[in-house]
């Protein structure tokens, strides 16, 4: 069978077979293709109900820009994917919350694209809850935006999860006096509540040091 009987045979399915269909064949030459590591190699389109929502997204976006990725996307089409990560029959949302929801709520584009949306599977090593939280701030973080007590709640996960700070600097994009403030925020008093502080420092003071704090 040659392209163009692929095609014509493709066009008189139903739409759901239809979409079925190009996505099987964007998987076939996927598996073949010299960029088969890149998400972006793959886009396929899945039904809006399928995609949700992470409940860790750092990203805030103000009314005013909201409306113009609403504009954007009504007037440019969908020029990015959304990045997900399958759970079960479901794909959660790892970058890319506010264009599902255009997908979603804006009757004019969910229209358009059918009640699909399209999407990229990130790398299958992100498969671990605290590795999709970095990939997340991460795309955030190079575009700039990210909430600050979201992030701070994020950081403070990581630390329950036993990252270290170094690591959570390294796959977040942070310095070590960020990775603390942010710590600091929300999280340090529940962090520390059951560590037992040492009373060493009480001997190092000496008696001179006493008389003065106690004459303060």
């Amino acid at each position: 069978m040659n392209i163009d009987e692929i095609k014509s045979e493709i066009q008189n399915l139903p739409l759901e077979e239809k979409v079925e269909m190009i996505n099987k064949l964007r998987i076939a030459i996927h598996e073949v293709s010299p960029f088969k590591t890149e998400p972006v190699d793959l886009v396929l389109w899945v039904k809006n109900t399928v995609v949700e929502a992470n409940d860790y997204n750092p990203n805030s976006v103000a009314p005013p820009e909201m409306e113009l990725l609403k504009l954007s996307i009504v007037s440019d089409g969908y020029t990015q994917p959304i990045v997900t990560m399958p759970t079960g029959d479901k794909r959660e949302v790892i970058d890319g919350y506010h264009r599902h929801r255009v997908g979603k709520e804006d009757s004019e584009v969910q229209s358009r694209v059918l009640g699909y949306l399209p999407v990229v599977t990130i790398n299958s090593d992100r498969q671990d809850k605290a590795d999709r939280m970095a990939a997340t701030v991460r795309h955030n973080r190079a575009r700039g935006k990210h909430a600050v007590e979201a992030m701070s709640d994020i950081v403070v996960h990581l630390k329950k999860r036993k990252w270290s700070d170094a690591k959570i600097a390294k796959h977040l994009g942070m310095d070590a006096e960020e990775v603390l403030r942010l710590t600091q925020i929300t999280g340090l008093a529940e962090l520390f509540q059951n560590h037992e502080f040492s009373q060493a420092w009480e001997a190092e003071i000496s008696t001179e040091s006493r008389e003065e704090i106690i004459e303060d």
